[in-house]
């Protein structure tokens, strides 16, 4: 097995959604990338994508340039003590949850650069939003390889560390939240006699529209909403009830919790 790029410790939903990106764009080649993962289905879905696996991750480490931690956080420091001084001067880039980029580096107990991430599940089809944390100890170089990488799978942001429990807030627990919306806006079609696939179809696709036309022009989200309410009109009557129902205070006390959450996670 010859030397890779970059190698996966654990490869589930979203490293796997990660390694598809990575592919589909081109951005390494399957023979660049070396996967470790003790499941079998997951053993035998990257080796048919042209993937090797690796035997240990002792072995894996020694191959590989860069990491890529994507286990759970309840085994991470195992993962790493397993590792030991196979990570001796590499870069890692973890997406494990609630552990600081400190931490690895303490549980690694070798010398090594960390890239602490926040991807989001909307990456498992190629439209999610990664935060990178800016204060990392990866080279200029590392930091553009890492930028592409995820850029495979969505848009990136770079962020201080201090801030990744807010991303965890919004864009990570963000999915939840929307799906909330759209089953709600779904169901309020169906109370009124459409039919539910109908339903949730024109409502998903009604929140991917205008989610791109922010995304695509820059417009501010209130300029949207004004662009649709016309004056003594249906759609202003429907943004009226939200506001009586505490839409937006919800919204934003589920951002501040869960992202306190996060901290309260992270400490212990």
């Amino acid at each position: 097995m010859r030397g890779k790029k970059l190698g996966f410790i654990g490869c589930g939903n979203m490293a796997g959604a990660i390694l598809d990106g990575i592919l589909e764009s081109e951005v390494l080649k399957p023979s660049d990338i070396v996967v470790f993962d003790i499941n079998t289905k997951v053993r035998e879905r990257v080796i048919k994508k042209g993937i090797e696996v690796s035997e240990s991750i002792k072995d894996l480490c020694k191959l590989s340039e860069k990491v890529l931690l994507g286990v759970k956080p309840n085994i991470i420091k195992n993962v790493l003590k397993e590792a030991g001084k196979a990570l001796e001067g590499k870069a890692i880039l973890s997406i494990v949850a609630g552990i600081s980029s400190d931490t690895i580096k303490d549980w690694a107990d070798t010398e090594v650069r960390v890239l602490r991430i926040m991807p989001n599940t909307p990456a498992m089809v190629g439209e999610g939003a990664t935060v990178l944390c800016s204060d990392t100890t990866f080279t200029e170089e590392e930091k553009a390889e890492a930028e592409k990488i995820f850029k495979s799978i969505g848009i990136v942001e770079w962020l201080p560390e201090k801030m990744i429990d807010t991303v965890t807030g919004l864009s990570g627990g963000g999915p939840a939240y929307v799906a909330m919306f759209i089953e709600a806006l779904a169901d309020g079609a169906v109370l009124n006699g459409l039919s539910r696939a109908t339903a949730y179809r024109l409502a998903a696709q009604t929140v991917l529209g205008s989610a791109k036309m922010i995304l695509d022009t820059g417009m501010h989200p209130g300029v949207l909403k004004d662009m649709v309410c016309s004056p003594g009109g249906t759609t202003i009557e429907g943004v009226k009830a939200l506001e009586d129902g505490g839409l937006r205070s919800a919204v934003i006390q589920s951002v501040i919790d869960s992202s306190n959450k996060s901290r309260k996670l992270s400490k212990k």
